[in-house]
């Protein structure tokens, strides 16, 4: 993969592998003072192990601002299609990675 920078464009290069995406339904996020660690897992109905299926490591700057991106895409989301229905949904069994944790 690479990414080039001319006159302040970025070139990104998704590869075929990357860009047929993976699917997740649970996101766990940890933290420590330099780093956000970000695992995105698929979890299936009735099957006790749960598989982590990519893994971003960002800075806390970076997370910060992939907040406010994600917030202003779930905005024009909703001004397009409606507002996204949550439900009370969670695992049902304590998922611990050590650190400090939240989910998705």
């Amino acid at each position: 993969m690479a990414a080039t920078e001319q006159q302040g464009q970025i070139n990104i290069e998704l590869t075929e592998e990357i860009a047929e995406g993976e699917y997740a339904n649970l996101a766990m996020i940890a933290h420590s003072h330099s780093e956000f660690v970000i695992d995105f897992i698929r979890l299936m109905p009735g099957i006790p192990k749960a598989k982590v299926k990519s893994r971003v490591v960002i800075t806390p700057e970076h997370a910060k601002r992939f907040l406010a991106a994600l917030e202003e895409n779930i905005l024009k989301y909703e001004q397009s299609f409606g507002v996204i229905k949550q439900t009370p949904e969670a695992p049902s069994f304590p998922l611990n990675f050590g650190g400090t944790i939240g989910e998705a």
